[in-house]
């Protein structure tokens, strides 16, 4: 059985569960354990694939196609590793299973309960990735805050594993702010001690609390957090406010957290942690040599969360091309014929995002048709691939009423048109093009000199495709299908051999960049964009 840590948050939301969660465990991998992470989200939602990106920020998409919370994403990107289906939990599958039981009789006529029903799924679901030598330590982490009453059973389910687990093999982590009063000019403790309060009054005592704050905590106040939190002196872990996320596993190294969890958990002898590379993607990231600005042109531009996998890949990509890349999001539907020079003509790049629906569909033409003709580098993704092959059947192979069936069903030339197999599908949860599929790159194109291959695997999250009725007549005009799924040939790429860099993939190449492997799609555009 693996060793088992449960993060907690409290005060408020946003803290950086996940982030500590995958600094700590980066921590641990490199000092040569088996890590993985997951995490328990109360809403009661499936899955996030049915929640708008303003609701719940990213949709992460895993291997094997499990629509999952954005802190998922880095999971991957911290530790390098896959995550899958078992590694994001919601209230919304625990109670879909436990009523599913009760409609096949399972409980044999019991009454079905939260306790003990619900939390012995809970627990079931926790312990999953545990029941094999495959980790050495799994870091759990709890959604939303303590008090919570969505968050109650998830609470109660950690309490339970106390007295199921070996002491040796269950740690609680609980994240807390310390807030700063600017009029009085002091850190106030008390936020942290009615969180420590509020969870051991369900019965969990957290074994190291972790502090965020804006200004060093002092030995005064950690003295005061352990005391009047019956912690250990040495548990209460500054976390100050860092300059990048990438910061925060050496700054919890310089408070010796993974030293603590590994004393707590007896490890003995390990290899001391090894940030070399880490700390050289640092120097990279912070030290840039060149800087560009590419515009992101999308419709959820207002909250960034909605493409945070995007932007952690142009600082993937930036590092590796020591530049820094200031990635300007630009919503479409400020984009018109008018102002369209105004609005591009700054960018070193354009990158048109995914999305789903009509909104904006008109300033992302505009926008491909402009860095088309302008000669600028020009990355799509998902629907910004399908917007590029729209814009190119309306300007260049003059096809009336050129559009996608998804924004206007019967338009007289679908070059984009939905899936066979989802012409059937009611139910809209979990039911489209999702996880990894392989792609065939054609030889002596764009693709396939990025990616120095001919087969690749991406990840997927659509339900409309390139309609292969039109195939000749773009290839006939000069634009390539370079990638080719090889089961169902469907399009997976397209480019523009006479152009700089033009190229729109159906896949989302974003959710497979982590720190230490930037995609190299990203890495392509970025070094395009600097010549």
């Amino acid at each position: 059985m693996a060793k088992f840590i449960f993060v907690t948050g409290g005060v408020t939301s946003s803290l950086g569960k996940g982030i500590l969660a995958a600094s700590l465990g980066k921590l641990l991998q490199t000092r040569g354990l088996k890590v993985t992470i997951q995490k328990f989200d109360p809403y009661i939602n499936v899955d996030p694939g049915t929640m708008n990106p303003y609701e719940h920020g990213e949709c992460y998409v895993t291997e094997d196609g499990a629509e999952t919370d954005l802190d998922l994403g880095h999971y991957e990107r911290f530790l390098g590793v896959h995550t899958s289906q078992a590694n994001n939990v919601t209230t919304g599958k625990i109670y879909q299973e436990v009523i599913n039981r009760e409609r096949r009789g399972d409980y044999l006529g019991k009454t079905v309960q939260v306790i003990p029903h619900i939390t012995d799924e809970i627990k079931r679901r926790m312990l999953l990735l545990g029941n094999s030598d495959q980790y050495d330590i799994i870091l759990t982490e709890i959604g939303g805050t303590v008090g919570d009453i969505e968050s109650l059973p998830f609470i109660e389910a950690i309490r339970q594993l106390k007295w199921q687990l070996p002491k040796e093999d269950y740690l609680v982590i609980h994240l807390t702010l310390v807030p700063y009063l600017a009029s009085a000019k002091e850190l106030k403790t008390k936020p942290t001690q009615h969180s420590v309060k509020e969870l051991q009054s369900y019965g969990v005592n957290p074994h190291i609390i972790v502090c965020r704050t804006e200004h060093p905590l002092g030995n005064d106040r950690k003295k005061k957090i352990a005391e009047f939190c019956n912690v250990d002196y040495n548990s209460v872990i500054e976390s100050l406010d860092a300059e990048t996320i990438y910061d925060v596993p050496l700054n919890l190294k310089k408070e010796k957290l993974d030293e603590i969890v590994l004393e707590k958990f007896g490890y003995t002898n390990l290899p001391d942690t090894n940030l070399i590379e880490w700390n050289a993607f640092l120097q990279r990231y912070k030290f840039p040599k060149k800087e560009i600005n590419i515009g992101l042109i999308g419709k959820y531009v207002e909250l960034k969360d909605a493409y945070i996998s995007i932007y952690e890949s142009f600082i993937h990509a930036g590092a590796k091309n020591e530049c820094k890349v200031n990635v300007i999001p630009l919503s479409s539907e400020e984009i018109n014929k008018n102002n369209i020079q105004e609005k591009l003509a700054h960018f070193d790049g354009i990158f048109v995002a995914p999305g789903f629906g009509q909104r904006g569909i008109d300033g992302k033409i505009l926008t491909i048709q402009y860095a088309r003709e302008k000669n600028i580098p020009f990355f799509g993704v998902c629907l910004g691939m399908q917007v590029a092959v729209i814009e190119f059947a309306k300007n260049v192979l003059n096809l009336e009423d050129a559009n996608s069936t998804e924004m206007k069903q019967h338009c007289k030339n679908p070059v984009i048109d939905l899936m066979q197999e989802q012409k059937t599908i009611v139910n809209m949860g979990g039911t489209m093009r999702l996880g990894a599929y392989t792609c065939h790159i054609k030889e002596n194109t764009l693709a396939h000199q990025i990616y120095g291959a001919t087969h690749i695997s991406e990840r997927h999250r659509h339900r409309y495709e390139f309609n292969s009725n039109y195939l000749q007549q773009f290839i006939d005009n000069g634009m390539v299908a370079s990638g080719i799924n090889p089961d169902s040939n469907l399009v997976e790429i397209m480019e523009l051999p006479s152009h700089k860099f033009f190229i729109g993939v159906q896949f989302h190449p974003e959710l497979k960049s982590t720190i230490l492997q930037p995609h190299p799609l990203f890495s392509a555009f970025v070094k395009a964009c600097l010549s």
